[in-house]
Order: structure tokens, then C-alpha cells, then sequence
């Protein structure tokens, strides 16, 4: 398998803000090691970026209410360190570009529930914004970088 023939997958990706601009992010289950990301997932055939934004943080979150405040100009792109290529989305892909998109999370806390139908996080946490290249597997980390631009113009 050549990598750079794979496509890259299409996806979207979405920073929840609470009420103190802090970010949520969940510690993935098929990750050991103390690394969390933001919601993110793969859109489907037919299916807008606003509307694969939304199943995606309820399919992972179970969270609903939400206002959405912005969605970032642009895609964001990574590449899967090569011993991941082949394994993760049984080999079709050799990385992600996805239309982000930032939110206002305007329900309870109790409305966040990461045992669903097809559990992907372990635990939840709000983050300061600044943290998330910290808190991310490397080969994401150039990515959440230039998230973080977005945040800030955002937030102030």
C-alpha cells in the first residue's frame, strides 16, 4: 500500500465552548495514554458539514443544546503517522480534512453523556483553550495549533 495514494478522509470537527470559554475534550477509549481530543467524526453520503457537525457531538457527547457561533473559514488537515495508515478506517484513508466548527454548549452538565451507543470517550473535561496542543496526540497537534488561532479571535 502506497500512503500517499490513500485519500483523505472528510470530516468534521467541533469546538464546544462552556460558559467560561473553556473547551471540552474527551480522552478517546482506544487511546491508553493521557491524550484528549475534541469531538470529530467522519460526514456521510449526502450529509452537509453543519449536519454530520451535530450527529457526530451527540453520537460522542450525547450533547444537543448548543448554539452554533461560528464555522471556521477553511479546512484543517492531518496525516496519520504511518503505523496508524492501514488500521484506523480499515485502510482507506491516510488522514482527515475536516470544516470545523466552533459552539456555545447552553445546557447542563448533566446532558453530557459519553456512554453511548458506540462509546468513544472515557472521560470528559472543559479545558483553558491554550492547553489543547498540549493535551493531543502529535500527529494532531500542528492542527489544534491553528484551531487555537481560531478560538482567539473568537473569544478575545
Amino acid at each position: 500500500m502506497i500512503m500517499h495514494t490513500l485519500p483523505l478522509r472528510k470530516g468534521v470537527g467541533v469546538i464546544v465552548l462552556n460558559h467560561e470559554n473553556k473547551v471540552f475534550v474527551g480522552k478517546r477509549k482506544d487511546n491508553p495514554i493521557d491524550k484528549w481530543q475534541m469531538p470529530q467524526g467522519g460526514v456521510d453520503q449526502g450529509e452537509s458539514f453543519l449536519t454530520a457537525m451535530k450527529r457526530e457531538l451527540f453520537e460522542e457527547t450525547n450533547i444537543q443544546s448548543i448554539k452554533v457561533v461560528k464555522e471556521i473559514d477553511g479546512f484543517f488537515e492531518y496525516e496519520l503517522p504511518k503505523e496508524l495508515v492501514g488500521i484506523i478506517w480499515k485502510g482507506k484513508y491516510r488522514g482527515q480534512k475536516q470544516k470545523w466548527f466552533i459552539v456555545k454548549f447552553i445546557g447542563d452538565e448533566d446532558e453530557i453523556n459519553l456512554k453511548t451507543k458506540n462509546p468513544e470517550f472515557v472521560e470528559w473535561k472543559w479545558i483553558f483553550p491554550d492547553k489543547l496542543p498540549t493535551v493531543i496526540v502529535s500527529f494532531k497537534k500542528e492542527m489544534y495549533i491553528e484551531l487555537l488561532k481560531s478560538i482567539k479571535k473568537f473569544i478575545g
